[in-house]
């Protein structure tokens, strides 16, 4: 873990794109800012873990009502079709 001592209104850079502002600190609160790309999402950890848990319980509970992808496409390969014959297109 990488400790930095920063004061109200300097500037952390994260890469070449994403920059962490110390807008301010009162007490023990920190607040942040911060600029970064749209394709970067930025969340509270705890708001992070929950989505993961979600994410987890969500592919679990996907997985137990019926048969996975993978069967269904392997019987639809099975499956033929006939192609249209040249009488069929006059």
């Amino acid at each position: 873990m990488l400790v930095l001592r920063r004061k109200s209104g300097e500037t952390v850079m994260l890469g070449d794109s994403i920059e962490v502002h110390v807008l301010a600190v009162e007490g023990d609160t920190v607040k942040l800012g911060f600029v970064a790309p749209r394709s970067v999402q930025i969340l509270r950890k705890e708001v992070y873990e929950a989505l993961m848990q979600e994410n987890r319980q969500a592919g679990i509970e996907a997985a137990g009502t019926g048969k996975p992808v993978l069967d269904l496409l392997k019987t639809y390969r099975d499956v033929k079709v006939d192609a249209p014959s040249e009488e069929d297109s006059s």
